[in-house]
């Protein structure tokens, strides 16, 4: 007996929704024929028969409005990314280090081989382009650059040998350089200033040549 009621209930369930696909596929052949006019333009079946209830006939359309906003936004997005990038290359991104040695009693030097001066003491590294650690400068973007090197030793005895040679490097090639060999002077200082033109990723620093030193 359950059984044959769950038989019956099952077989209701299909003729009931046998019935109320008859039902919307009616409502659809009426729509179709239909020659007056309509509550309202643009009437969309598969809208109205297929998906959510209270969908409106004017769905269509409001999707079709939607879809040209996000479009028009996505290329507004695209362009203010343009007209940034362009006001950069024009205007150029703000670079610019100062950088010395902090003092010491000991001497930078001699080494066996040239090395690179690591300015530790650091007042400005605006665009952080300048390494302390390395003592290199790698340039953030393509440009000319303004390179000024102040180069000073003061030795502690009088008629010792003041015997240094300092290199302003691009990239591996000598740029310029300063150099002193005497025991007249117990101090002296040099300055050289450059203008460089580097692309993106370019390297500058300053090395001392092997066997001389730098002191004060």
């Amino acid at each position: 007996m359950r059984a044959f009621a769950c038989a019956f209930f099952v077989l209701g369930l299909l003729r009931h929704s046998a019935k109320a696909d008859s039902t919307i596929n009616s409502l659809r052949e009426a729509a179709v024929r239909w020659d007056g006019e309509l509550p309202c333009t643009n009437w969309d079946c598969e809208c109205a028969f297929k998906h959510q209830r209270g969908c409106c006939c004017g769905a269509p359309d409001l999707v079709a409005v939607e879809d040209q906003i996000f479009i028009r936004m996505m290329d507004l997005s695209k362009r203010l990314t343009q007209l940034g990038d362009s006001a950069l290359r024009v205007t150029g991104e703000k670079v610019a280090f100062t950088a010395s040695m902090s003092p010491s009693v000991h001497c930078f030097g001699p080494f066996t081989r040239n090395k690179p001066i690591p300015y530790d003491s650091i007042s400005l590294n605006h665009g952080r382009g300048y390494n302390p650690a390395l003592g290199v400068f790698t340039a953030p973007c393509s440009g000319l650059y303004s390179f000024s090197v102040s180069i000073y030793s003061k030795l502690s005895r009088a008629g010792d040998r003041m015997y240094h040679k300092v290199q302003l490097m691009k990239n591996g090639e000598v740029i310029a350089s300063t150099w002193e060999d005497n025991r007249d002077d117990s101090e002296d200082s040099a300055s050289q200033t450059v203008l460089l033109s580097l692309q993106r990723g370019g390297q500058v620093y300053v090395e001392l040549l092997n066997s001389r030193q730098l002191c004060g």
